[in-house]
């Protein structure tokens, strides 16, 4: 029974009523009556409410919401009928092939939900308050709300000129008329599009409800929030003040409030615990059932009718200046809900296993067209996605935000493994994403939730994968991915960032298998497919994701890494010329450049780039280069020295030497050798790098063992030289000679832009390290008491970190703060100087866009090689010229003597071969050793080595134990080019 005040009727009321500024009307007859009164004015200005008409609907109408005016009703099969003020009924043909759940009135316009989550609106539009984007005109037809698309909405309201949208995680949007702060945004300025209420963030909100120019809204555990215009007291603070933002009626906390409801220019809030309705705000004409018509700007209990005692309310209702409520008797209500948004549900059935278990158990059945139906509903709707697989676990998914999707990825990962057991279903389910849905997604939807789809389909590719599966969705889904707005892809990058390694690892192999397998397939060598280009930019997206924050990095970056593709040389000087070209153009616009996303390639395709890159640039002797096809000869950069001044008359040469000359290849006479050869380089290097790096030589610091170098704080030497040595790294690299470079990883980490942590002073200095690592384990409430400051000594250097504030002491609230802060003193600020000038050096001769491909530990490996040593490697790859085979008495005697050594001995012996006492770091297999017999020569000659060919020059000898003396001999001194 409906009670209603203000003017009170009595009529049987089954399902739902509701109320505009002039028009009441009531749901009757199973549905299949609507009762109309319209309320008018008389001469003195008084509102008279007119009699009940009833209107006969040949479709049972479940819902109804009033306008000024006019009322919108929705019958049970999802059609929408508009009542207009003649009380005629009229269907709303444009939404005839829709299903719609849910309508909402304004004054003077409407709204609609529809069963795939599409928001419709019609009618005036002063105000923005279709929601339809600045300069639309009014529209007398229901016209689709793209910026909504694909948010699993609960509610959609309407007030005086304003609208909102609620989603099932409790995100608000509203637009609108927004002059008295009504959507509260924080100003008064009118919203032409669905803006996000942000201060609603978090709130867990479940319901909202509009008035003429003010709003409520409820939360999951009671809380009401208004705000708007408070002209009448209708935002219950006490006040008449308008409210720009949301805030709490502080009078109703603690109370459980479970329903609210606006009218024009009041609020009423039911308790259901208490089963009391409280008003606030305009009172003129009785609408707050308080007995009297005055205003009251607090919540204060309703005086309902004595013969409602018995009685359970189940609905309040607002409309203009009356006010309504719903009751039912005994316990009748106890299995509905108290909230509206309960009696709403969700837009469509979510996706879960057991509809799954469903559809694969009819798949092979006569009804499985509804199957292929639902299938079809579901899967072509984001809406559902998004809405599907939330995380209900403390209600995680109501603090769906840019850093938590909301998301419970074991329930997605269940639902599409379970998919996969059934061909038939997945191949259905297949189709209709790729033809249906990712059509349908919006490039700027708006809110976290609307992107969930693109967090859920990776599973659906990754068991498509495991079935080896053609790629045509995956390329589908990067290719959607790639059409949203730069912002919203921006947001979707933070849901990356905020994955469990575990997911984002998944997500990552999900594309990335994809590109591999076409690279595998050949199809890339001559064709620049679009498909390939989505795929590698979506990676793109991800890695950039990934590394927003060392501290926050998902996943180590070899997760990305394709290990098994190997790219082919010619391909890649290709890939490397069109990077060059295409350097400064749209990644759109451009072909698929591989070049652009080093981190796919493995150590060996980044090494050939390298090579490439100094190749193609050496023949101009320039950086940048335009002109790949010049077939001169390449000019070299010569260094003519004598051993006995290395390091004099090498620095010397640098400084004079014009410095675009760097990046020519290295030739290296010594001693006034005419012989045009470069087979000195590796000699100088070794030699020059061993005299540079000892503690002598005044340049750097060492640690407490004496084993690795940095920079120091106070340097002994002119800053030039630092120039100098970073020119000297970038040859030697450039050259590919591994050098001695006993340095920290920092110093291979701040050559490619990352950030050097504790970790790396740990390796440096471990006692350094475990005191400041001490500090951070140190009990909070103990750390006042070390009574530390701010001041550290480093090199024999006092040092405040923190010139403001001398003696600062170090707290429990600022102790990372000190770490990190006398972290980046060594890294960093007391090095900043010399370290500038030793990159600036030595990116004179190497392209630092090319040097960055290598991760810190690759680019120590390429500099410095590893010490990961395979004897046996090295004999399998030895190949023999002249007289010399494997079977030969001398070669056979040879590694006899050889596998004697003992492990210094044949590092030794690697160092007279190579140049380099250490591995390449993509191991042994990469030196073939060369061997053949020591012309002109006999038992009293020493074996001889060309390093930069790794030549081993071996005269024949009578017996084993010549051999092993000459050998040892001349691997002790080292005896070559430079000999000792």
């Amino acid at each position: 029974m409906s009670y209603g005040w203000l003017r009170s009727y009595k009529p049987i009321i089954e399902s739902d009523t509701s109320a505009g500024n002039s028009v009441v009307a009531f749901i009757r007859n199973n549905g299949r009556l609507v009762s109309v009164a319209r309320i008018q004015e008389d001469q003195d200005g008084r509102r008279i409410t007119g009699k009940l008409k009833s209107v006969t609907c040949k479709e049972t109408i479940r819902a109804l919401s009033c306008g000024d005016s006019h009322a919108v009703l929705l019958s049970e099969e999802g059609r929408v009928l508009c009542l207009d003020k003649a009380n005629i009924l009229r269907p709303l043909d444009n939404l005839c092939n829709r299903q719609v759940t849910q309508v909402a009135c304004g004054d003077q316009h409407s709204i609609s939900l529809t069963q795939d989550g599409q928001v419709f609106t019609w009618g005036q539009n002063t105000s923005g308050q279709l929601g339809l984007g600045w300069g639309e005109p009014s529209a007398m037809s229901p016209k689709p709300l793209k910026s909504l698309s694909g948010i699993p909405l609960v509610q959609i309201t309407a007030g005086g000129d304003h609208s909102f949208a609620l989603s099932l995680s409790g995100a608000v949007f509203g637009w609108g008329k927004n002059t008295a702060g009504q959507l509260g945004l924080g100003d008064t300025t009118n919203r032409h599009a669905p803006a996000p209420v942000d201060c609603l963030n978090l709130k867990k909100t479940v319901l909202i409800s509009c008035g003429g120019e003010h709003s409520a809204v409820l939360t999951k555990g009671g809380v009401v929030f208004t705000f708007g215009s408070g002209r009448y007291g209708q935002l219950g603070h006490n006040s008449l003040r308008d409210e720009l933002q949301p805030r709490v009626v502080g009078q109703l906390w603690g109370s459980k409030v479970t329903q609210i409801a606006c009218g024009r220019h009041h609020t009423l809030a039911f308790v259901g615990p208490s089963n009391k309705i409280y008003s606030f705000g305009h009172g003129e004409q009785g609408q707050l059932g308080n007995g009297v018509k005055i205003d009251q700007s607090v919540p204060l209990p309703v005086q309902l009718p004595d013969q409602i005692d018995d009685q359970k309310i189940e609905h309040i209702f607002a409309g203009g200046n009356h006010s309504f409520a719903l009751c039912t008797l005994g316990q009748e209500s106890e299995e509905r809900s108290n909230n509206l948004r309960s009696s709403v549900g969700k837009v469509t059935q979510a996706i879960d296993e057991k509809i799954i278990d469903k559809w694969i158990s009819e798949c092979d059945s006569k009804s499985w067209k509804k199957g292929q139906k639902e299938i079809t509903k579901m899967f072509s709707s984001a809406s559902c996605l998004n809405g599907s697989f939330l995380d209900k676990s403390c209600d995680k998914h109501y603090q769906t935000s840019p850093k938590q999707s909301g998301l419970d990825f074991s329930l997605v990962r269940g639902a599409f493994r379970k998919l996969a057991n059934k061909g038939k279903v997945l191949t259905e389910v297949e189709a209709v994403v790729q033809h249906t849905l990712l059509p349908s997604l919006y490039e700027e939807p708006i809110g976290v939730e609307s992107l969930r789809v693109y967090l859920v389909l990776p599973e659906l590719l990754r068991v498509l994968h495991k079935q080896h599966r053609r790629t045509d969705l995956t390329e589908a889904v990067a290719a959607a991915v790639l059409r949203l707005h730069p912002d919203k892809l921006q947001v979707l990058g933070d849901c990356w960032s905020s994955l469990k390694p575990s997911v984002m690892t998944k997500h990552i192999g999900v594309w990335k298998k994809a590109l591999s397998g076409i690279l595998r397939s050949g199809h890339i060598l001559r064709t620049r497919d679009p498909g390939i280009n989505h795929l590698l930019q979506v990676l793109g997206h991800l890695h950039r994701a990934n590394q927003k924050s060392v501290e926050t990095q998902t996943v180590p970056d070899s997760t990305f890494c394709m290990e098994e593709v190997h790219f082919n040389p010619i391909f890649l000087e290709e890939d490397v010329k069109l990077w060059r070209l295409w350097s400064k153009q749209d990644v759109d616009q451009t072909p698929a450049i591989f070049c652009r996303y080093p981190f796919l390639m493995n150590l060996q395709s980044k090494i050939n780039v390298f090579n490439i890159n100094a190749a193609l640039t050496q023949r101009t002797g320039m950086g940048p280069f335009d002109m790949f096809l010049m077939a001169a000869p390449a000019p070299f950069f010569e260094l003519r020295l004598n051993r006995a001044s290395l390091i004099e008359d090498t620095f010397h040469q640098l400084r004079v030497a014009c410095p675009s000359t760097f990046k020519r290849s290295l030739v290296v006479y010594f001693d006034e050798d005419a012989k045009l050869t470069d087979v000195y380089k590796r000699d100088f290097f070794l030699h020059l790098f061993k005299k540079l790096l000892v503690p002598e030589s005044g340049m750097f610091m060492y640690n407490d063992t004496e084993t690795l170098a940095w920079f120091p704080a106070m340097p002994r030497v002119e800053e030039k030289r630092y120039f100098l040595f970073g020119v000297l790294c970038g040859m030697a690299l450039y050259n590919n000679n591994m050098v001695h470079l006993p340095f920290p990883m920092a110093f291979f980490k701040k050559l490619v832009n990352i950030k050097p942590s504790l970790e790396d002073l740990r390796e440096f200095s471990p006692i350094e390290a475990k005191s400041l690592q001490y500090i951070l384990d140190y009990p909070d409430d103990d750390v006042e008491n070390m009574d530390m400051t701010f001041s550290v000594m480093w090199g024999d250097v006092a040092v405040e970190l923190d010139p403001k504030e001398t003696g600062k002491l170090v707290t429990s609230a600022n102790k990372k703060e000190f770490v990190d802060t006398y972290v980046n003193y060594i890294f960093n600020q007391s090095v900043e100087v010399m370290f500038e000038e030793f990159r600036k050096g030595f990116f004179k001769v190497c392209d630092m866009d090319v040097v960055e491909f290598f991760q810190p530990e690759e680019l120590r490996g390429v500099m410095v090689g590893k010490e990961i040593f395979d004897w046996e490697t090295l004999k399998q790859n030895t190949v023999y010229e002249g007289e010399y085979h494997a079977g030969h008495p001398n070669i056979v005697t040879f590694w006899e003597v050889f596998e004697e050594l003992t492990e210094d001995q044949k590092k030794a012996f690697l160092l007279f071969l190579t140049g380099c006492d250490r591995v390449p770091i993509l191991g042994m297999n990469q030196i073939r050793m060369r061997v053949q017999t020591l012309l002109n020569s006999s038992q009293q000659h020493f074996p001889e080595a060309l390093t930069c060919h790794s030549l081993l020059q071996l005269p024949i000898y009578p017996s084993k134990e010549i051999l092993q003396s000459r050998l040892i001999e001349a691997v002790g001194h080292n005896r070559g080019f430079w000999n000792e």
